[in-house]
């Protein structure tokens, strides 16, 4: 077995970090919570995923400067809003620093008091199991609680600094 690992303390230029990595796709989320003071309260991720089956886990990563994550945090429980490939508008008004990001944005709570986003592809209740320092990002893990498909359409996906949808291959 080797004695000396990689050096680690390279410097990575960021600008070029987020151009390699935005060669990967990643899928377009809004997460929500029902805060006691301000209601419904949101972010948009895109770095979501499944962890574990059992007991079943999913988590997200959250940028320590974001105002919005401390309210959902206060919650103790989130809902992932897996966005549709047609609802860039939506992702757009959610993702705004605007204080009323909810006004006239359609949605319903679910029986465990948790916004839903009107027309998502699939929404994913969850109670906030950790919260793990990485940088200058939080991981997130959520305990799935419940979790269903609204609606039968692609996801809307971000690649290389915009936003896209899914095409499937010719077979």
């Amino acid at each position: 077995m080797p004695q000396d690992g990689p050096n680690v303390d390279v410097e990575i230029d960021p600008a070029h970090f987020r151009d390699v990595l935005g060669n990967y796709p990643t899928g377009v989320c809004v997460i929500t919570a029902s805060h006691a003071s301000n209601g419904a309260v949101g972010i948009v991720v895109g770095s979501f995923g499944s962890v574990s089956l059992d007991p079943p886990l999913v988590a997200f990563y959250i940028g320590k400067g974001s105002g919005s994550w401390p309210q959902v945090r206060e919650c103790g429980q989130f809902c992932v809003n897996v966005l549709g490939e047609d609802q860039l508008d939506l992702c757009g008004r959610i993702a705004s620093r605007r204080e009323d990001k909810f006004h006239d944005v359609a949605h319903r709570l679910t029986e465990n008091g948790m916004p839903v986003l009107d027309d998502v592809v699939a929404y994913i209740e969850c109670a906030i199991d950790a919260e793990i320092d990485a940088g200058d990002h939080f991981i997130v893990l959520g305990r799935v609680i419940n979790l269903t498909t609204e609606r039968d359409v692609g996801p809307l996906l971000f690649f290389r600094g915009g936003y896209g949808r899914f095409k499937e291959l010719d077979e």
